[in-house]
């Protein structure tokens, strides 16, 4: 005996109405997942504008005024233009601190990277005893605290009771015994140089040390196999895959070093003479210094427009070489 059933209808089928009457499918889920990392962005780039937008929005209107000590106590609001900007453009003062500055962040980005990555590398090669031995070492020297570090320099290079000087005066540096490494341009920029690089190899030696994780091993054996010594092992293997690291590296460090303050300031405070001064010091001294508010406001703009017109050059040669290696 044959069951018939009915037939469903060959029409389309009623749209399934929410709570509310709406449609609700696919593609409303679909858009309001479009907009939730929008959403997960949002609390970032508040705190971002709050924290950096605003203060840099009152620095660049403190920049057209004439702010002084006396304007500052009787609330004057002098506005003069570009004056600011003239005056310090006009002058030879801002150009040779920013040709020193450059030449400060080129030596220092130099010797950070170059003995970051030797020490990066050298984990790769320690036991593991010795390798958790060298990167305690690495984060207690990264976690000092800027000030406290100058202030440990400070006290090693000092002209008497140094520990530098007498390491040198015993090892027959009689000369060395009250050598004041902050008298000269060049010996204050020594010892700045030390401290830096000193504070930076960690992370550039830590960051590569985790990258060089990433690299298959299968590769090494390869090239063991086809007979690769040591060297072309690193240039065929070890730094294609490193490149990318070395180079975003390599802008966060000229970040870095282009505004270190602290260290210049808390050592000599751009002495001796104003010798040592780079672009941040040479801002906080003719702003708060010399009580030109405006003028220093002026200088830490034109700061940041040389700090990215460097960073877009380095970047463009990035590029570059990413685009001839394609």
């Amino acid at each position: 005996m044959t069951v018939q059933t009915e037939r469903p209808p060959s029409g389309p089928t009623e749209v399934l109405k929410t709570d509310g009457g709406g449609p609700r499918g696919p593609r409303a889920s679909r858009r309001a997942g479009a907009f939730a990392p929008y959403l997960l962005l949002l609390p970032a780039v508040a705190a971002t504008l709050l924290l950096l937008g605003w203060p840099l929005l009152n620095n660049g209107l403190l920049s057209f005024q004439n702010l002084n000590m006396r304007q500052f106590i009787l609330h004057l609001t002098e506005w003069n233009g570009i004056d600011n900007f003239k005056e310090v453009l006009t002058g030879e003062d801002f150009w040779r601190v920013t040709g020193r500055s450059i030449v400060f962040t080129a030596a220092n980005v130099v010797l950070i990277m170059l003995l970051g990555t030797l020490t990066g590398l050298l984990l790769t090669r320690l036991s593991k005893r010795m390798r958790t031995f060298l990167l305690v070492g690495l984060v207690l020297a990264w976690a000092m605290p800027v000030i406290a570090a100058t202030t440990v320099y400070q006290w090693l290079f000092a002209q008497r009771f140094g520990v530098v000087n007498w390491v040198l005066a015993k090892a027959g540096f009689d000369s060395m015994a009250d050598y004041n490494w902050t008298g000269s341009q060049y010996s204050t920029f020594f010892v700045v140089l030390v401290l830096i690089v000193w504070q930076s190899i960690p992370f550039v030696a830590i960051n590569l040390y985790a990258a060089t994780t990433t690299i298959p091993k299968e590769l090494y054996e390869a090239a063991s196999l086809d007979g690769a010594s040591a060297w072309k092992q690193f240039t065929q293997v070890t730094l294609p895959f490193l490149r990318p690291f070395l180079y975003a590296t390599t802008f966060l460090e000229v970040i870095w070093v282009f505004k270190a303050f602290a260290q210049v300031f808390a050592l000599n405070e751009g002495g001796p003479d104003r010798l040592t001064e780079i672009l941040p010091v040479y801002a906080y001294i003719e702003g708060i210094g010399n009580q030109h508010f405006g003028m220093g406001a002026a200088i830490s703009l034109l700061t940041i427009l040389v700090l990215l017109g460097v960073t877009s050059f380095y970047l463009r040669i990035v590029l570059k070489q990413s685009e001839d290696e394609l």
